[in-house]
């Protein structure tokens, strides 16, 4: 019996493990969060970069955009972004270079790369090829679909599912109708205001003339 719960333990320990393995390689990835991304939206990008290499350091790194009318990058201390557009204006990449003397992003260490972006296509997803480069010329293009069978590639391209928009085009429309009526409510607010001061100030002099008359009478 003993030998059996001694297996037992070892079968476990050893499934445990191939799951922390398999966990340890997805979190290697490059992937890209947008916490309330929608489609036809804005929203801000953030690419997680992780150094896969034991010997080299990530230097550079190129995102693919989906020809976006807006793409502004967050300010990196010792990175420097640049967006490339087409003819049309769109932006379609996006690329960050360690500054000289920025040994960039070393082994056993990740770097957040921020983006806002929009309006999103509309889509259920959203992918963003990506090309790492590392110090020693190596360069890993994050491309890949999922496989047919729903399992995850080699080099999986970065990816958002977006939720379904509320009908608007983009975030504009909304934020100007939210404008609108709050300006509209402000006036509103005033006017009563006006009208309660005119009458307290109407109030107050049929008061005054009540005390004058009693007093003459």
């Amino acid at each position: 019996m003993h030998t059996s719960l001694s297996r037992t333990l070892v079968t476990s320990v050893a499934a445990a493990g191939l799951l922390l393995s398999g966990a340890g390689i997805a979190a290697a990835h490059v992937v890209v969060d947008a916490p309330g991304a929608s489609q036809g939206g804005y929203a801000v990008a953030t690419f997680r970069v992780p150094t896969e290499s034991d010997t080299a350091a990530t230097t550079k790194l190129t995102v693919t955009l989906p020809n976006l009318k807006s793409a502004r990058t967050e300010p990196i201390a010792g990175w420097t972004a640049k967006v490339d557009k087409n003819a049309q204006g769109e932006a379609v990449a996006v690329t960050w270079t360690a500054d000289p003397g920025n040994p960039g992003v070393g082994p056993g260490q990740f770097q957040r790369f921020a983006l806002s972006v929009g309006p999103l296509p509309k889509q259920e997803k959203v992918s963003f090829n990506t090309s790492q480069t590392y110090s020693d010329g190596k360069v890993v293009d994050w491309n890949q679909p999922m496989n047919a069978d729903g399992s995850e590639p080699d080099h999986p391209a970065p990816s958002l599912t977006l939720a379904k928009s509320n009908g608007g085009d983009d975030d504009a429309p909304a934020a100007t109708d939210a404008a609108a009526s709050d300006k509209s409510s402000d006036n509103t607010a005033r006017w009563l205001g006006g009208a309660g001061l005119a009458l307290g100030a109407l109030g107050a002099a049929l008061g005054l003339g009540s005390v004058i008359r009693g007093r003459r009478s």
